[in-house]
């Protein structure tokens, strides 16, 4: 008896996986970016952590493929959010409007990010550089 090995049939078992794994980040995401925007409505770092773990881990499994561009949109989102936010803190120190202008505009910028992901991650198409 002979192994057949349908190359095709791994493949798409691999992309489905990396969409299974890449709607959980996009979600953990989406949850974090919608707390974000909401006033008094803040779930904590922890899911954002979690999420980029999993995006960070399952990076290298996507390489080569369409979804690469979402691991990497998903990471760069964070770190740039990341970076906003503690740039912008001296901002509440001035006054607590400003902060919360700048705090509030990173969030909606956020949020389209997550988004925009998730739309074009459901029409299987890749995040633009």
């Amino acid at each position: 008896m002979s192994d057949i090995i349908d190359v095709k049939a791994i493949d798409s078992e691999k992309a489905q996986s990396l969409k299974s794994v890449g709607w959980v980040s996009y979600i953990l995401h989406l949850i974090v970016a919608v707390a974000a925007v909401l006033p008094g409505a803040q779930v904590g770092a922890g899911l954002l952590i979690v999420a980029l773990v999993i995006d960070l881990v399952k990076k290298s499994d996507a390489e080569g493929t369409w979804q690469a561009s979402h691991f990497s949109w998903r990471i760069r989102t964070v770190i740039w959010a990341g970076v906003l936010y503690v740039v912008t803190i001296p901002l509440w120190f001035l006054l607590v409007l400003p902060g919360m202008i700048a705090w509030a505009l990173i969030s909606i910028w956020f949020l389209y990010r997550i988004v925009k992901g998730m739309v074009r991650m459901n029409a299987n198409q890749p995040m633009p550089d």
